[in-house]
């Protein structure tokens, strides 16, 4: 792994939120990344506290950073704090 953060942020471009077909990261869902000693640790948010897609965009973001090498444990902590709003969505590409 070269870039650890930049590659686990690529990585998340990946796990799609099925709602809108956008990534985690183009919402403004993923609030927090960090690597350490072979660790992945992203803390995220769904669009509402009660989504029920909760579950399968959680591991979809664990099965992204544990394909990534170098990575050998994922921890995906979930809040709530701020909540999620449409202001963090990033504008689409023109």
């Amino acid at each position: 792994m070269t870039e650890p953060l930049a590659d686990i942020r690529q990585a998340l471009r990946g796990v799609l939120d099925p709602e809108t077909g956008r990534d985690l990261i183009a919402m403004g869902m993923i609030y927090d990344i960090r690597f350490a000693a072979g660790t992945a640790h992203v803390t995220m948010t769904t669009t509402t506290r009660g989504c029920p897609l909760t579950g399968m965009l959680r591991t979809g973001v664990e099965a992204a950073l544990l394909a990534l090498p170098g990575i050998e444990a994922a921890e995906v902590t979930l809040t709530w704090d701020p909540p999620w709003t449409p202001d963090l969505i990033e504008p689409l590409p023109q």
